[in-house]
């Protein structure tokens, strides 16, 4: 007798204003599947998963779990029918405790008062059945990310969750904790729990799943074996067309220094010190990579650089100026384009037109304003040669930029500023949830920046990435630079556990 899915979706069909974002998609989880996701930006996994979680109401379909059909309204619907969904940001409250912050909402009580010994005992148990070694009295502040992402896995567990939805669960570990975390996810699975994993990094999904499917433009375009599969046609299936997976690129050639970086001291938003007497420099015509996990400094780092944070010791020099105190205006007019690890944040104004977001550096020179008057048709001809070049997918250049997937958001960044004269580029997380399609471009863009003498200070969580790009890599842990490899002494176990903070040659205090 054939296995009754444990959930199944059927037709499900999601429209938004002017977006189908979910066109009939139907698809199976099996009990004790891991079951991957793989779509670009825009092709309806977010929306689908949200669905799944009550966070939206379809417009058509149905889903079932175990045979029969069900309304999900909301999350706690979804909780009470076994749904468990692990967010890429955590859902954490810093200042508690992980038992306080597991049992948040479901307190065990024992008459008026909350029984923290039961609740200690069952996460305690939970931990133990699954491996997943969570400290219960822990601050959830004081755990590294990788014991943080444990802690959301087992207030799903505490909730009895079935089913499991993980999205991109691995883009903030070093590659030791995302093994921790794969031997995690097997362990569930071995105990009847299934998997909806969501993730864009190809080796891991052949890694890790059983099953694979893939999303193209709100569609179910193809299933896939990871045992039959390789990266490149399980991208090119996301895509559409080839994927160029390797960056090619010749040896480096450097020059001299465009960025030097002393004894840099620079607090967090806490006031906190968050870079520790940094020092490196970045040579035009090189990309100086810096690896670690998120929240060791990097972005303290990136702002100082930048002016968009108080330098509180040592001296930021670009292209032989003085700039520890310079506005952010003056260190763009040096040469300097900046990515943000925050393309909606920082990167661009979602309210604005594509058009006007390509000149957000550049709006108040020539050929852009003539004295106090902007010249809208200059504006305007930018903008579409600037789609055009960097295959930006709009239905017009006056779209509000917020209406585009992150992956043509991050586009409309890269072509402002690789489209004026630069001598030095800061990329902060230049790919973070974006596509292979658009990865491919951004990275070969970056390269050609390189290959034409600009300097690069390339920041990323992403170590393929680091490792991909880079000419030399220097890893950032607690606010220093642990050690700086050339590219080809830097392999992934070693960056790995620098990033860890395991090292026994600390090289804080010497220019990368």
């Amino acid at each position: 007798m054939q296995q009754q899915p444990t959930l199944e979706v059927r037709e499900i069909t999601k429209r938004f204003p002017g977006v189908l974002a979910n066109d009939h998609i139907s698809f199976t989880l099996m009990q004790g599947e891991i079951h991957a996701f793989l779509g670009e930006n825009g092709a309806g996994k977010s929306t689908l998963m949200n669905i799944l979680y009550g966070l939206y109401a379809p417009d058509e379909g149905e889903i079932l779990i175990n045979g029969q059909p069900v309304t999900i309204r909301n999350s706690a619907d979804a909780i009470a029918r076994g749904i468990g969904m692990v967010h890429q940001e955590f859902a954490l409250v810093d200042t508690l405790t992980v038992a306080e912050n597991i049992m948040l909402g479901t307190e065990i009580t024992s008459g008026p008062l909350v029984d923290e010994r039961r609740a200690n005992e069952r996460i305690a148990q939970l931990s133990q059945e699954y491996g997943l070694q969570v400290p219960p009295d822990a601050l959830v502040q004081d755990l590294p990310v990788g014991v943080q992402q444990r802690v959301e896995i087992l207030k799903a567990l505490y909730r009895n969750a079935e089913m499991l939805i993980l999205d991109e669960p691995t883009a903030v570990l070093t590659p030791q904790e995302a093994e921790d975390l794969f031997r995690v996810m097997r362990s569930l699975v071995e105990r009847g729990k299934s998997i909806i994993f969501i993730s864009h990094k190809l080796k891991e999904v052949l890694r890790i799943a059983d099953r694979i499917t893939v999303l193209r433009r709100g569609k179910v375009v193809g299933s896939a074996n990871p045992r039959e599969s390789t990266e490149q046609t399980l991208a090119s299936m996301m895509v559409g067309r080839d994927v160029v997976l390797t960056v090619d690129k010749d040896a480096a050639q450097p020059g001299q220094a465009v960025l030097e970086v002393r004894d840099l001291v620079v607090l967090d938003d806490r006031h906190q010190v968050a870079v520790d007497g940094v020092s490196l420099d970045v040579r035009a015509g090189e990309v100086l990579g810096i690896a670690g996990v998120q929240g060791n400094g990097q972005t303290e780092l990136v702002e100082a650089i930048n002016g968009l944070r108080p330098v509180i010791n040592g001296m930021v020099c670009i292209v032989g100026q003085n700039t520890s105190t310079a506005a952010p205006r003056a260190i763009n007019e040096l040469g300097v384009a900046y990515i943000p690890e925050d393309r909606k944040g920082t990167g661009l104004v979602l309210a604005y037109p594509i058009a006007d977001n390509l000149v957000l550096s550049t709006y108040y020179r020539s050929p852009f304003a003539k004295g106090m008057r902007i010249l809208a048709n200059t504006i305007e001809e930018q903008a579409r040669k600037l789609v055009k070049e960097f295959d930006i997918r709009t239905p017009s250049i006056w779209t509000s930029a917020g209406a585009l997937s992150g992956g043509n958001q991050q586009k409309i960044i890269v072509a402002r500023e690789f489209s004026r004269q630069i001598k030095l580029l800061v990329a902060s997380q230049p790919t973070r949830g974006i596509d292979v399609g658009s990865i491919e471009f951004i990275h070969r863009s970056i390269i050609e920046q390189r290959d034409e003498g600009v300097a690069v200070l390339l920041v990323s969580a992403e170590l393929d990435e680091v490792l991909a790009l880079s000419d030399r890599i220097a890893v950032m842990y607690k606010g220093r630079i642990l050690a700086v490899l050339p590219r080809a002494e830097a392999s992934r176990d070693r960056l790995g556990l620098l990033m860890a903070g395991i090292t026994e040659e600390p090289t804080h205090g010497r220019p990368a």
